[in-house]
């Protein structure tokens, strides 16, 4: 598929977004419950869900660049019975408002703040299952077509909510560093796991069409020599992304070092040390590693409607 830079934009800024809630609710139950002795004070909390309610605006607004009637959006959230994409426009404003509120009654109304960050905890969860199930349910996307994707999806929104809420709580001088510092270790570490599932699966599947099947011939040997027509169209611009295998290793390594390996090194320094310089450079670098991650994601799914429109002899 060819990415649409809008829609790696949106899904990596809510991801982040996300998680930073999260990350902030898992630390406020986490002391409730008596795991830990001192949780993020309210201050930390009220910047941490503003944060985290201004990535998902950015996402939210970055989604509309691919739109070809951004006044018609508001169509989409008509189907929310049958599609995933609808649900996902109902969740997300609300996470949006949810998130503030949270924020907020930590200022003014701290006795239902908790209950207001369970809500939007809830909400988080929902949006990454609607965000992963738009692309699992392509049933004839295989590289899509998995348990894997909602997954990942979740683990590496946590993993960056995790970095920059370790990074905001060193450069406020708060506490629990080390319980963001970790989970962002934790998260990115399992993020880092289930995308190798995925590459490794996608590696190994078998197509479920072929040049044979889709024109009916038996015969082992078929060889394609053109494709109809000499210039572009619709189908070679939108399903295939046109570069090389070259540079889609490149892509793949720089997606490892910059969303993985990078970002546990500083996070490890940076806990030893709290660091606000090196936890906010994990959290950066992080990010646009995911982006990366996130363009290979849509960019490794091969639409079956390549097997012609991609070859020519």
């Amino acid at each position: 598929m060819n990415p649409a830079w809008s829609v790696v934009f949106f899904t990596t800024l809510a991801g982040a977004g996300q998680g930073l809630v999260l990350a902030l609710f898992e630390a406020e139950w986490a002391r409730r419950a008596g795991f830990m002795s001192v949780g993020p004070g309210p201050r930390l909390v009220a910047a941490g869900a503003l944060a985290g309610a201004l990535l998902a605006c950015g996402g939210l607004i970055s989604s509309f660049l691919h739109l070809g009637r951004p006044e018609r959006a508001w169509r989409a959230a008509a189907m929310w019975r049958t599609s995933w994409l609808s649900r996902e426009v109902i969740v997300l404003p609300g996470f949006i408002a949810l998130a503030l509120a949270y924020g907020a009654a930590q200022i003014w109304l701290p006795e239902i703040g908790f209950v207001i960050g369970a809500a939007a905890t809830v909400a988080a969860l929902v949006l990454f299952l609607c965000t992963g199930m738009i692309y699992a349910c392509i049933r004839f996307l295989q590289e899509w077509a998995s348990p894997l994707t909602p997954i990942n999806f979740t683990l590496l929104g946590c993993a960056n909510g995790f970095s920059i809420a370790a990074a905001m709580t060193a450069a406020m001088g708060a506490e629990p560093l080390h319980f963001f510092a970790v989970g962002a270790i934790g998260f990115t570490i399992a993020g880092l796991v289930g995308r190798a599932a995925a590459w490794r699966r996608n590696a190994r599947r078998v197509p479920m069409s072929t040049l044979q099947t889709a024109i009916g011939i038996t015969h082992r040997h078929i060889t394609q020599q053109a494709q109809g027509f000499s210039g572009g169209s619709f189908n070679t611009r939108e399903f295939f992304h046109g570069r090389s295998a070259a540079a889609i290793r490149l892509w793949r390594r720089f997606a490892v070092v910059g969303a993985f390996l990078l970002p546990l090194a500083l996070l490890v320094a940076g806990s030893a040390l709290a660091s606000a310089l090196l936890l906010g450079a994990a959290a950066v670098i992080q990010y646009a590693g995911l982006l990366a991650e996130r363009w290979l994601f849509f960019a490794e799914a091969n639409h079956p409607q390549n097997l012609y429109y991609q070859r020519a002899g």
